[in-house]
């Protein structure tokens, strides 16, 4: 009696469930209210328990894939990053070797005095600036690009894969104990419509069925709901399994996003560290320039030229008859 009781409570059960994908959840509004297990914190552990569907309908994307996903998508924006840099570095090189292209330029290379002073200081800074620059591309390589590149190598994806694997052959699992329990249930139901009809037939004697007929449909009946209980529980020792590993597992792909989007910002707040020492740099090259041009003296550099250049001091008188 009390195994009847019990199996009816069991099927009525299955009643207050939503079952997705193999996995049982409450019905919206039925059951003890859930808290999150990481209130405030938006953690993965709490917002990816059901199955996604695609916009069409038609396929579903286990949430656990969508934290995969987000991983792979990282890794590619981490690399799309490292050739940003890159493209950077081409421009800041190509942008050096023409500085210096140009610093040797002869153009107004006859300048003279202190104007031609400042002049040749300029085009020389020119040159200064080409090497600061070339040591901001080399620095943007080893410091920003590389570690972009090689955060996280081929291993990662490995990895990755691995726990794909793990919660895939869990939910696997689940959906063989899912596909018992109906069976099981299934079974349970026929066994008590057999019980019902014999039980019915025996009562307004339609049928030759002894109590010992009875009996025997009653022991199938019963250990037809103890092996639903028994499917059941398997179920949900599966379910939980799955449960706490998905709590694991999320957590640590979210400590790994954590520690990747940190590990740009380092590697950014770099190229910006970079960034301000070239300005600094590129100051400094252009001081004496700044320097030698407040020294620009135009009545100096007439009296340099006059005096290399003159052609007489003695001026012409009239003439006398």
């Amino acid at each position: 009696a009390l195994n009847s009781i019990l199996v009816i409570i069991t099927l009525c059960s299955f009643s207050f469930l939503l079952q997705i994908n193999c996995v049982t959840f409450p019905l919206p509004g039925e059951g003890p209210e859930q808290q999150l297990l990481k209130p405030d914190e938006w953690s993965y552990c709490d917002y990816f328990w059901t199955d996604k569907k695609d916009p069409q309908g038609t396929t579903s994307l286990p949430g656990f894939e969508v934290l995969l996903q987000k991983q792979l998508k990282g890794k590619q924006m981490q690399k799309e990053m490292s050739e940003f840099i890159h493209e950077r570095i081409k421009i800041e090189e190509e942008y050096a070797k023409n500085l210096s292209k140009l610093s040797l330029s002869p153009l107004a290379a006859q300048e003279e005095g202190t104007l031609g002073e400042a002049w040749t200081q300029l085009k020389k800074s020119l040159h200064d600036e080409a090497e600061v620059h070339l040591k901001f591309s080399n620095k943007l390589h080893s410091e920003v690009e590389k570690p972009l590149l090689t955060f996280r190598g081929d291993n990662f994806k490995k990895d990755l894969k691995k726990y794909d694997h793990h919660i895939a052959d869990l939910r696997k699992q689940l959906a063989s104990r899912y596909a018992s329990v109906e069976k099981a249930r299934k079974a349970l139901a026929d066994r008590q419509k057999d019980l019902e009809v014999k039980t019915q037939q025996l009562e307004i004697k339609l049928s030759n069925k002894t109590e010992e007929d009875i009996k025997k449909a009653r022991r199938k009946s019963t250990q037809a709901g103890d092996d639903l209980m028994r499917c059941v529980d398997l179920y949900n020792q599966t379910q939980s399994k799955w449960f706490e590993e998905m709590v694991t597992t999320s957590m640590e792909l979210e400590k790994l996003e954590v520690e990747r989007i940190e590990w740009i910002q380092q590697h950014l707040r770099q190229y910006t560290t970079l960034r301000h020492e070239t300005d600094m740099f590129n100051q400094s090259t252009v001081e004496p320039v700044d320097q030698l041009l407040q020294n620009v003296d135009p009545a100096k550099d007439r009296e340099l030229w006059v005096k290399e250049n003159n052609t007489g001091e003695v001026r012409p008188v009239d003439m006398d008859i």
